[in-house]
């Protein structure tokens, strides 16, 4: 009998405000979702990590991401370009995007889901809801979802 081992997930994080960074951490932890969480502050930083520019060169420092929790509201780039720019992209649109917002904007729902989301969540509003979110985005996208490795 062929066993699979469930090993950890890489969860890249693009969101500008670091209590929701750390709260999401924390969550994960205390969910205990297997998991190698890294963070990008806003969407320009996303797309160097994806693209492996910069600071992002050491592949293995920042490892390639199994899924990305994307906030909408960020500075320079914010996560619907962001959002555009990796569905447009060849080499990184295989990668399951979560929109993980305080938005409860319907527009950005659609938008979020046209430019080709997995997933459109409102940030939950206390760390006991953060848990619960994380428990079940684990047991989802980590236990159930086939997700694809790079190339």
């Amino acid at each position: 009998m062929i066993e699979l081992i469930k090993k950890p997930v890489t969860i890249l994080m693009a969101d500008d405000d670091e209590d929701d960074r750390l709260l999401t951490k924390e969550a994960l932890q205390e969910s205990r979702v297997l998991n190698d969480l890294h963070c990008v502050e806003d969407g320009v930083e996303l797309i160097n990590y994806l693209k492996r520019q910069g600071k992002y060169s050491d592949e293995d420092k920042y490892p390639w991401p199994s899924l990305i929790l994307l906030d909408l509201n960020m500075p320079r780039k914010d996560g619907r370009e962001a959002l555009k720019e990796i569905k447009d992209d060849p080499e990184l649109k295989a990668i399951p995007v979560v929109i993980l917002t305080t938005s409860q904007q319907e527009e950005d729902m659609i938008k979020g889901y046209d430019l080709g989301a997995a997933s459109f969540i409102t940030k939950p509003v206390n760390f006991e809801g953060l848990v619960n979110l994380m428990k079940a985005l684990g047991k989802y996208w980590i236990e159930f979802v086939e997700l694809p490795n790079r190339k």
